[in-house]
């Protein structure tokens, strides 16, 4: 029990460190590459876990800040892989931009929102950095269209193996967030005063018995979620393989093919359909309409 330790990857631990001032200074500072002094103030907004549809089993665990300068920040934590986590995290990004207006307010009212992604998959396949930072910039002469919102995207499989001497902040934030084993959590916690905060965080709640189960139920849920969705693709796949073969045989190899495929997402939607998934989620997943999608569920019902 002494020994256990939360993973900070797992959003619900990610979140309590957060917690912490002087380690959510910390972070904030070195991902938007800020001298800590001029982050004079934060404050959580979100304090619980929220949901995106009435019908999503997982939630959504994110951690939203607002800065003393009314910046507001999401900071979210993604382990498996999501192919459109990009258009997502627009979309979300979006939503906290325009959340900022009301009837009748001027244009002038909005603030600056952040998103930060910290991703356990590869969502930039071709560039071997970790980190990634989006502003929205002219083509050819890249100024600024505005600096209203930017996108800042941790890769964790893209950090090097091993600590070096000249570590950025944010590389080692990183590894802090992937790592598992004390050697690697007070290594890192020797160089970085807020990451030692964050650690001492850590700590404390890994040792509290009521966040602790929080802890585990959390990870458990996002293993469960992440079981399921590979097993329905695994059985859409295999009974589209199975219909596309057949019809190849029919109608050509490369016709059956395309069947297959096709079979494929309209077996992983129908059982992600069964599964309580949301109709969006499934859009994203399968690349299907939110009318395909409609109609297989009243097929279903």
């Amino acid at each position: 029990m002494n020994n256990f330790l939360m993973k900070p990857k797992i959003d619900f631990a990610f979140k309590e460190i957060m917690n912490d001032e002087k380690a959510r200074t910390g972070f904030l500072a070195a991902v938007l590459h800020l001298d800590p002094a001029d982050i004079k103030s934060t404050r959580i907004l979100n304090p619980y876990l929220r949901q995106a549809h009435a019908d999503d089993k997982l939630g959504i665990l994110d951690v939203r800040i607002l800065m003393n300068d009314d910046t507001e920040i999401d900071t979210e934590i993604q382990l498996s892989e999501l192919k459109v986590w990009s258009d997502r995290s627009l979309f979300y990004a979006a939503k906290m931009y325009t959340d900022q207006i009301k009837p009748g307010q001027k244009y002038n009212v909005f603030k600056k929102c952040v998103s930060i992604s910290i991703l356990d998959f590869i969502l930039f396949e071709n560039e071997n950095d970790f980190y990634s930072c989006f502003h929205i910039l002219e083509d050819t002469r890249h100024f600024k269209y505005t600096d209203k919102m930017e996108f800042h995207v941790i890769e964790l499989p893209k950090l090097p193996p091993k600590l070096q001497e000249n570590s950025s902040r944010v590389e080692l934030w990183a590894k802090f967030i992937n790592a598992e084993e004390t050697e690697e959590f007070n290594m890192i916690a020797e160089k970085d005063p807020y990451i030692k905060s964050a650690y001492d965080q850590l700590q404390i709640i890994s040792q509290d018995e009521q966040k602790r189960l929080e802890y585990e139920a959390r990870e458990k849920a996002i293993l469960d979620y992440n079981q399921s969705i590979y097993e329905a693709e695994q059985r859409g796949e295999k009974r589209g393989e199975l219909r596309g073969e057949k019809r190849g045989e029919l109608r050509g190899e490369q016709r059956g093919r395309l069947q297959g495929e096709k079979a494929v997402r309209e077996s992983t939607a129908k059982n992600l359909i069964q599964m309580g998934i949301s109709a969006e989620i499934i859009a994203q997943a399968t690349g299907l309409s939110i009318a395909q999608i409609e109609v297989f569920k009243n097929e279903i019902v």
